[in-house]
């Protein structure tokens, strides 16, 4: 089990989380219009997953606009948002904050998830919601980057990011 920070206090999280080198686990989550989606559904592209506690707090807000704006410069690769909200509330999310360059996906009917990708809140009050965390994977879901944020309430590096996908994989 990790441990992370919220405000300074230690929190739990349950799972494994992935390492790059590691195959990424498969996953079913739900999109927007309540269908299930895997992650063979992007297979051949490359991925950012981003993992965020609720696209309506404030942090989860900041991470899925400054991945938006930086989507675009990355080719044959998607990004993804993940968090606990309902498909509806993503969905009125994004239509507020016009994204454009991402997906959000719900662990509505995906629950595995938290544990599958080591994010698993399993300290109270926060159980059931997951930790911030940064997941980049190439085209075969290899992991080539990963970070689980030391702090709940902080930004993932953006710069590694960028990085990982802008330098060429040996």
């Amino acid at each position: 089990m990790a441990t992370i920070l919220l405000k300074g206090e230690p929190i739990g999280v349950g799972g494994r989380f992935p390492r790059p080198g590691d195959i990424a686990h498969s996953f079913m989550l739900v999109n927007t219009d309540l269908k299930d989606v895997s992650l063979s559904q992007y297979a051949g592209k490359r991925k950012i997953i981003a993992v965020v506690p609720s696209l309506d707090a404030a942090i989860g807000l900041t991470i899925a606009r400054r991945l938006n704006n930086m989507a675009d410069q990355f080719q044959n690769t998607i990004t993804i948002i993940v968090s606990v909200d309902t498909p509806y509330a993503q969905a009125r999310i994004v239509a507020v904050e016009e994204f454009r360059n991402i997906v959000t996906l719900s662990t509505l009917r995906g629950r595995d998830f938290h544990k599958d990708y080591g994010v698993m809140i399993t300290d109270y009050p926060l159980s059931g919601l997951m930790a911030t965390a940064i997941v980049v994977m190439d085209e075969n879901d290899v992991v080539l980057h990963s970070e689980l944020v030391a702090e709940l309430t902080s930004e993932p590096n953006y710069q590694a990011i960028i990085d990982t996908l802008t330098t060429p994989q040996q």
